[in-house]
């Protein structure tokens, strides 16, 4: 088989282009005799003659015109190779592995993608759900290129495998029980509820977050029913078991909410079963959301890649939209 040569098959294109040896040269800015030379050995590798004697000039052989048929198609895959190379390193194309724990993939992963999808859609978004802990295992163990996790869960920052970047200061509000006494209190704070039954899981992250939000706030909280999961936690707060804090990001929809007939419509999304939209409050089932004012606690969410992974231009661009994604959610505190 032929060794092709990319710059012999150039110089054979340019000549024919331009008619002589001399223009041929002055454009690619050799000498004749280099052009003539290098004419001659791409001659010797296809085995065939590529130029013959046209008085004083030379002219491309039916042979030449052959090789130069099939090089169009490399020039043309070579030129998409580049423009496609030219994307890469702007961050334009590329795929880009995302973990993330449960909430913060409808909250900043999924808008993050669709602002992707409008300024750089050949860059593909791959989303892993995991616990926040695990989205570190993942990202270290080379299974995704981002983690997004809490600042509780993540490794010490002077941890020299990863690049954190801190994206949001999530609000924590409490879930109350319609009736309750202190549903409607003005000026609700966290050290007011230090009487009440606590709804957290009995280990994990937001274990930690719900007993050390309640020790600042300068109280033990009482554990009266274990819970890992949204849907049972807000159930029993329903039901007048206990009260619980819930993280901005899951529980609360406002601005653009339309309810109809008993059902709350928010992005494309609809929440059913007696969810009721209510001067910006969401209240599902008889639960009522309270912000908990200046001294409201909070969790905050950080993105995390291997070191020296956030030089990678698709990864920059992923981080950025993610960046953007936090800055614009009026709910919580963006992070300078």
């Amino acid at each position: 088989m032929v060794e092709w040569d990319i710059r012999k098959l150039q110089i054979l294109r340019t000549l024919r282009e331009r008619g002589t040896v001399t223009a041929t040269a002055e454009a690619l800015r050799m000498t004749p005799s280099a052009v003539s030379q290098q004419l001659t050995n791409l001659a010797k590798q296809v085995g065939v003659p590529l130029l013959e004697a046209q008085g004083r000039r030379v002219r491309l052989t039916d042979a030449a015109r052959l090789v130069l048929r099939h090089a169009e198609a490399v020039f043309e895959q070579l030129e998409r190779a580049d423009a496609e190379l030219t994307a890469y390193r702007h961050g334009d194309v590329g795929e880009v592995r995302v973990g993330a724990f449960s909430t913060a993939v409808p909250a900043l992963v999924v808008p993050a993608v669709r602002a992707l999808r409008r300024t750089a859609p050949g860059v593909a978004v791959r989303v892993r759900e995991a616990e926040a802990g695990e989205a570190y295992e993942l990202l270290a163990a080379g299974d995704v290129d981002l983690a997004l996790s809490l600042a509780a869960q993540a490794p010490a920052v002077g941890d020299g495998r990863f690049t954190r970047v801190e994206l949001l200061a999530d609000p924590l509000d409490v879930a109350l029980p319609k009736g309750h006494a202190l549903a409607t209190a003005a000026g609700l704070r966290l050290a007011d509820l230090a009487g009440e039954d606590w709804i957290f899981g009995g280990s994990g992250p937001w274990s930690d977050i719900t007993r050390g939000a309640c020790e600042a706030a300068g109280f033990s909280p009482r554990q009266g029913h274990s819970a890992a999961g949204w849907t049972a936690i807000l159930a029993m707060v329903e039901a007048g078991m206990g009260v619980a804090l819930v993280p901005r990001m899951a529980a609360v929809a406002r601005d653009g909410v339309v309810a109809r007939d008993g059902v709350v419509a928010r992005d494309g999304i609809v929440a059913r079963d007696g969810v009721v939209a209510r001067d910006g409050v969401v209240m599902r089932d008889g639960v009522v959301m309270r912000e908990l004012g200046e001294q409201r606690p909070v969790r905050h969410v950080v993105a995390a890649v291997r070191k020296g992974g956030e030089d990678a231009p698709a990864v920059g661009r992923v981080l950025a939209a993610l960046w953007e994604t936090a800055s614009r959610t009026h709910e919580g505190r963006p992070v300078p």
